[in-house]
């Protein structure tokens, strides 16, 4: 007899035949198996998905806002009473100044007005027995502050650059100032009263970015000029400057010698930073807490797999041992059930990537984000899916091999 060589006993094609047998013999427990990892892949796509969407949202507002704002104030220091005492004073024409810069979109002044206790009302009401109720508070404003803090006009409009030079008695309101004097709308051209003296309003804003003090409290914005002289205002308080995205840096060098080329000092500029710390630890917080639920819904359908491969084992006992007895090794038993798992973990990844991905994309598109995932990810989860059927079936495919062929033909385990 010719001597019959190992590699024609049981060839790789026999190894694919049988391990396709054993995938497709059972269709619904395939699917059923096939599912937890579909499960677990889409759960990690989709969950680092979301993180570098997540991540991308935070970049974009801190673009948007953080790294695109410069705040310039007197700069100050304590006087021999503990109280601060400002160096210097913003000159009125600081806008002006700071637009020439390179990087300097547009900038407005910004000022707390003192009224000397007057109240602030829609009707001028003089009553001594009437409760005394809390005044909104007044600010002045340059006429180029809204577009600079990033503001938005519910209705009407902001004043302009003709109301601030004039002094025009005109005011702006806040959206919660307008509430509570009961003006809803400007088309009619309602007056408020700062005291005996009224104001007229053109419009109310809401929306604002930069500074929230403009909506968080009820308050009422006049033009610079009218301050000056309605109220006697004597510097403006704070310059806020809109930049251009990597600008940050050259302003806020430049901005102090150009607001007084003799003493820079006397200011101080709140820029952002090159790289915010903040936002690279918000960044990281969302990826660990996504990576960690994407592993655990991975291990859960790789349980899945070794679960119900070493049910097919144990149910295929009487095969396992007629094979051993026609020649078929131990080896060659192992084989067969890690490619089965490693199928099984093929399919599920590919099929929960692509659901993974369409998850991301649609939700994101939904919420009108911009949808982010890198496509090694894509690739690497179904990647990964393999990976997980191989670990899965490896010890149902090591009991496997270990199975005595007399043992299993006579019904044992």
């Amino acid at each position: 007899m010719p001597v019959i060589r190992r590699t024609d006993r049981f060839s790789v094609q026999d190894l694919l035949v049988e391990a396709s047998y054993g995938v497709g013999a059972r269709p619904s427990r395939l699917v059923m198996t096939t599912l937890g990892t579909v499960l677990g892949i889409a759960s990690l796509v989709v969950t680092i998905g979301f993180a570098q969407t997540a991540a991308g949202q935070i970049s974009n507002q801190f673009d948007a806002v953080s790294a695109t704002q410069i705040m310039i104030e007197p700069a100050s220091t304590r006087n021999s009473s503990g109280a601060e005492q400002a160096t210097g004073r913003l000159p009125w024409d600081a806008p002006e100044r700071v637009d020439r810069l390179a990087g300097v979109e547009r900038a407005g002044l910004v000022a707390d007005v003192d009224v000397a206790g007057q109240a602030v009302t829609s009707v001028p009401v003089n009553d001594p027995s009437a409760a005394q109720t809390l005044s909104p508070a007044v600010i002045a404003a340059s006429s180029e502050l809204l577009a600079a803090v990033r503001g938005q006009v519910v209705t009407g409009r902001f004043f302009d650059a003709g109301h601030d030079e004039r002094g025009d008695r005109v005011a702006v309101l806040g959206e919660r100032a307008a509430e509570t004097l009961g003006i809803n709308r400007v088309d009619s051209q309602p007056s408020i009263f700062i005291g005996e003296v009224s104001y007229t309003v053109i419009g109310i804003i809401d929306g604002v970015e930069r500074r929230a003090r403009l909506l968080d409290t009820v308050i009422v914005i006049v033009p610079l000029n009218t301050a000056r002289v309605q109220f006697g205002l004597t510097a403006p308080a704070e310059l806020h400057v809109q930049i251009e995205v990597g600008a940050g840096t050259l302003v806020s060098r430049q901005a102090p010698i150009a607001l007084d080329p003799s003493a820079p000092e006397n200011f101080t500029v709140q820029a952002p930073a090159a790289a915010s710390s903040l936002q690279d630890n918000i960044q990281a917080d969302i990826n660990i807490v996504f990576l960690t639920l994407g592993i655990l819904a991975l291990l859960a359908g790789g349980l899945g797999i070794a679960n119900v491969t070493l049910l097919s084992v144990m149910e295929r006992v009487g095969e396992i041992g007629l094979r051993r007895a026609l020649g078929e090794t131990r080896r060659d038993i192992a084989r067969q059930f890690i490619v089965e798992s490693a199928v099984i973990g093929l399919l599920g990844g590919l099929i929960g990537s692509a659901l993974g991905v369409f998850a991301v994309v649609v939700v994101s598109l939904l919420q009108g984000w911009t949808p982010i995932l890198d496509p090694v990810v894509a690739i690497g989860a179904a990647r990964l899916g393999t990976v997980v059927g191989l670990a899965a079936g490896a010890y149902p495919a090591m009991r496997a091999s270990n199975i005595e062929p007399i043992t299993a033909l006579r019904g044992g385990t």
